[in-house]
């Protein structure tokens, strides 16, 4: 039985990862990255609808914004500082982290930071690697990160998927390097699996009040915070068709966008939110999340 709605005491992570749809990692065999400067750009128009909600709501969030929508459109992190919200890097030009070396990497995660900082006038501490990138075979990446300045990472995922994941990593933040905390996003534990419960398409595919019941557990049972996502293109209902995607990418990008906005707006409205960095630096990490042994790979 659904519990009913309340206000919990617990502030929860809303996180925006600023990308646009021609950018989705499951679109890359359909879109040539050389051919992004050809296409519509909608993600200016989504991300000043996402900042009248919040502000209409009273909250302020994160947003992991890529350097290559910066470098193209600076009044919109500009936009995102004056708002009062976290500026954090999602890399420059949205490549896995798995798919780069380490030396690429760290070329990709600081010139982020740099132009970020350079563009917003404040401190870039927060990352998350493009399709929560980072796993067993490159656990070098958090050394990096580390050593980039970042003192955060929200780059696991844990749970089994098909493109990413490690579910046997904790559910909760949990220090992956001196100095360097990683905060997974939101699952939900049940019987021996852990189930995805924090946004993205899942929170598109489910219903509302299953979504809503997944994150009160968290903070009411786990006693943690949950830490949400969502980005920009899965409330815009008039982007270009990507043409000729298979059947499974088809429907896991564009199902129920437009739904999403409403539902967003009530997640707002159900929960206390903040940013990542007032919720989750300066505190312990979670003494339910044992940190395990996350040596380079």
């Amino acid at each position: 039985m659904l519990m009913p709605t309340k206000t919990p005491a617990l502030r929860n992570a809303m996180s925006i990862d600023v990308e646009d749809y021609f950018q989705v990692s499951a679109f890359a065999p359909y879109i040539r990255r050389e051919d992004w400067n050809g296409l519509e750009c909608r993600v200016e128009r989504n991300i000043a609808s996402i900042l009248a909600l919040l502000a209409d709501k009273q909250v302020h969030a994160t947003f992991f914004t890529l350097g290559w929508i910066a470098d193209r459109y600076p009044q919109l992190v500009k936009a995102i500082v004056a708002g009062g919200h976290e500026l954090a890097s999602h890399g420059y030009g949205h490549e896995r982290a798995s798919d780069l070396s380490p030396a690429a990497f760290l070329e990709d995660i600081a010139s982020a930071k740099k132009l970020l900082e350079d563009l917003g006038g404040v401190p870039v501490v927060g990352y998350r690697a493009p399709s929560f990138s980072i796993g067993k075979s490159n656990l070098w990446a958090f050394d990096v990160l580390r050593d980039a300045g970042y003192r955060y990472s929200s780059s696991v995922y844990p749970i089994a998927h098909d493109h990413y994941g490690m579910p046997d990593s904790p559910r909760f933040a949990y220090p992956v390097r001196e100095g360097l905390l990683e905060i997974p996003v939101t699952t939900l534990r049940l019987g021996s699996r852990n189930l995805p419960s924090s946004g993205g398409g899942y929170f598109r595919l489910l219903p509302y009040a299953l979504s809503r019941w997944m994150i009160r557990r968290v903070n009411e049972v786990d006693g943690e915070s949950a830490v949400f996502y969502f980005h920009p293109w899965e409330i815009d209902s008039d982007q270009p068709r990507v043409p000729g995607i298979d059947a499974k990418t088809r429907f896991r990008h564009y199902v129920n966008i437009p739904r999403t906005h409403g539902r967003i707006a009530r997640l707002l409205e159900d929960f206390r939110w903040g940013r990542m960095d007032e919720i989750f630096l300066g505190r312990e990490a979670s003494p339910r999340a044992q940190a395990p042994s996350l040596s380079a790979a």
